[in-house]
């Protein structure tokens, strides 16, 4: 007996007991912080799943008559689903939001439907809120715009001339606007033949001087010789990727010679060998390749305005809607349909 209370108190059993204590409060402190660790990420996974849920109107309405979230809360939450993407969330909020919102809003809020309803590609309801809004609010020149670009979607381009009226009225800029629609009217139209597009086309292009891609981009598609013929030589770099997808049997080599950017061009695409290098990078550097390598041009575009960029060729921007407002840029790429080409021969 007395043996064990000597053991019990020698210091080393102190020493023992001491780091058992510790170590029996290393663990228990690891498992606590893992235990609310893991509850703190299923509470976040909970919060987030939140929103991943529209509420119903019911639960909407009590929320707002509540001022648990405020209306310019819930137009902010709208604002980012369609800003992502999700138009069919944003859409929901708005049409609640219209049953219990003050009168004094509702025209802004039917306003934010009508754009997103646009941004859906539901033109149809798109047009009918436009509409709705402009029978109490007739002078409202961002409605009639929106209207106007609606009804260009919708290919009705007699209406989209006839929302001009009242925007001018307005005192709004609509030169511009005018000379598109009716370009664009022409390009579609199923009662004119290609001389006749050509012509009138022409003319809306000598009187404004602007629209220069769109009108020359379905010339050379279409009537190339026509083309040639009404050139503005100091238009050429505005068409550089037309120039370049165009086919040999559509140049004119005798306009080509006299103009020193078509010179360049047409020298880096391999047609002729009137020049041995270029102030345009990428054509000095295919001018010199003298197709020993498989190289070409890829082409991209950039809004003025906005500056997004698209791999495509426009004519009005779809993110700012702004009308011949693209810039082309060139850079160099393999040429995969050259080693296409040279593959099958190989076989032959």
């Amino acid at each position: 007996m007395n043996s064990f209370f000597i053991e019990f108190r020698d210091p080393l059993f102190g020493v023992i007991v001491f780091f058992v204590i510790v170590f029996l409060i290393t663990i228990s402190s690891y498992w606590w912080a893992k235990y609310k660790s893991k509850e703190h990420t299923k509470s976040l996974d909970n919060f987030l799943n939140d929103f991943k849920k529209i509420p119903s109107s019911k639960d909407m309405e009590q929320l707002i008559s509540k001022g648990e979230m405020s209306e310019k809360s819930w137009l902010l939450l709208a604002a980012l689903y369609s800003k992502n993407g999700d138009y069919e969330k944003s859409i929901e909020i708005y049409s609640e939001l219209i049953k219990i919102t003050d009168k004094s809003t509702v025209t802004e809020i039917m306003y934010l439907l009508g754009k997103t309803y646009f941004k859906a590609g539901f033109l149809e309801r798109s047009k009918k809120i436009f509409l709705t809004i402009l029978k109490d609010n007739p002078r409202s020149p961002k409605v009639l715009h929106n209207l106007l670009l609606v009804y260009e979607y919708m290919k009705d381009y007699n209406s989209a001339l006839e929302v001009l009226e009242p925007l001018d009225e307005l005192k709004t800029d609509i030169e511009l606007d005018t000379q598109y629609l009716k370009a664009t009217k022409i390009i579609y139209s199923t009662k004119l033949g290609v001389d006749e597009k050509s012509e009138q086309l022409l003319e809306i292009y000598k009187q404004s001087g602007n629209l220069t891609y769109m009108i020359f981009e379905f010339l050379f598609r279409h009537n190339p010789k026509f083309a040639w013929k009404n050139l503005d030589a100091s238009k050429s770099e505005l068409l550089t990727d037309v120039f370049w997808n165009l086919q040999r049997k559509d140049l004119d080599f005798d306009i080509i010679s006299q103009n020193g950017y078509l010179r360049e061009l047409y020298s880096a695409r391999g047609d002729i060998k009137d020049v041995s290098k270029s102030s345009v990078f990428e054509f000095d550097i295919l001018i010199n390749l003298d197709k020993k390598a498989s190289a070409t041009l890829s082409f991209e575009y950039i809004c003025d305005n906005c500056k997004h960029v698209y791999p495509f060729a426009f004519n009005r921007c779809a993110n700012c809607h702004s009308i011949d407002t693209s810039n082309i840029e060139i850079s160099l790429v393999k040429d995969f349909n050259r080693e296409y080409c040279e593959e099958n021969n190989s076989f032959q």
